[in-house]
């Protein structure tokens, strides 16, 4: 069976940052902006098991500076999108980089401002494909 999940940072994360304050100048309404990094995995064990499975995974996660989100399903959350990281983005990608936004209100963004955001600075389409859900 085919699994996600999420794994970002719970100290500051400075490119986060960057980002929103890229975004803003860029003229995109948006109040927060997260990052995390997302992989798809095959996983023959049981569901409950599973974050502790990939937390003790040494090469993508470590507890002092990482949180461990399981996907409900394999595809962007709402005010999420995944920008592969393939070299070839139109084949099966295993891992993305996710950028959750939200405005002042603390909802997610609407798919036009991800499509917004994705186009001006979170994606070079020459070589990444976002993914919006």
């Amino acid at each position: 069976m085919e699994r996600a999940f999420a794994v970002s940072l719970k100290i500051p994360d400075n490119a986060a940052y960057t980002a929103l304050v890229t975004l803003r100048r860029l003229g995109i309404d948006v109040a927060r902006v997260e990052r995390s990094d997302v992989y798809r995995v095959d996983d023959s064990g049981d569901a409950e098991s599973f974050a502790a499975r990939m937390e003790r995974d040494e090469t993508i996660f470590n507890p002092n500076k990482h949180r461990l989100t399981v996907l409900d399903r394999i595809e962007p959350r709402a005010g999420e999108v995944w920008i592969a990281m393939h070299e070839d983005p139109d084949r099966n990608p295993r891992r993305y980089t996710g950028w959750r936004l939200v405005d002042a209100a603390g909802a997610p963004v609407s798919a036009d401002v991800l499509q917004a955001a994705a186009d001006r600075l979170l994606a070079n389409p020459a070589i990444e494909k976002a993914i919006i859900g």
